[in-house]
């Protein structure tokens, strides 16, 4: 029986995002899709970066601190960001919202092919702690391989 290979566990169609949008719309995708990070294409979708919430509740910690400098009893995540009404933290999550992808997705990402033996990409994923590599061909993402594909297709077969 031959090895286990990325194609035959990885996810495809990919939810991927573009460089250009922005947190807001790449937060909100996210939470919609359920998911805790994605690929970043730009618009032939040849991979540019990765997002993980990571990065993105990163960007938040950065501002709190800088909010909280000035006025300690003010926080940015004490309520929902569309419906802040202190003009300072409504300052702050206008400009979060606005940031682009690109400006703070990780440019050096971990990538596979759709070849490549399961093991040899688990032990970089577990060596690296990384949670999902996207697949390329040719440079354009064609599906991705997260700890969960693996995980799932531990079992797969036996159900």
């Amino acid at each position: 029986m031959g090895q286990l290979k990325v194609r035959d566990i990885m996810t495809t169609p990919v939810t991927s995002l573009l460089g250009t949008d922005t947190l807001k719309d790449a937060t909100i995708k996210l939470a919609v899709e359920n998911l805790s990070g994605a690929p970043v294409v730009d618009e032939d979708f040849h991979l540019i970066g990765i997002l993980s919430e990571y990065d993105i509740l990163k960007v938040i910690m950065d501002h709190e601190e800088s909010i909280n400098l000035e006025n300690p009893v003010l926080h940015l995540l004490a309520m929902p960001m569309d419906v802040i009404d202190d003009p300072q933290l409504k300052e702050a999550a206008d400009k979060i919202s606005k940031i682009r992808v690109e400006d703070i997705m990780i440019k050096d990402v971990l990538t596979t092919t759709a070849n490549t033996e399961i093991i040899d990409i688990l032990r970089v994923m577990v060596e690296k702690d990384v949670s999902r590599v996207p697949v390329l061909e040719k440079g354009v993402l064609v599906g991705i391989v997260t700890r969960g594909d693996i995980i799932f297709s531990i079992y797969k077969r036996k159900l």
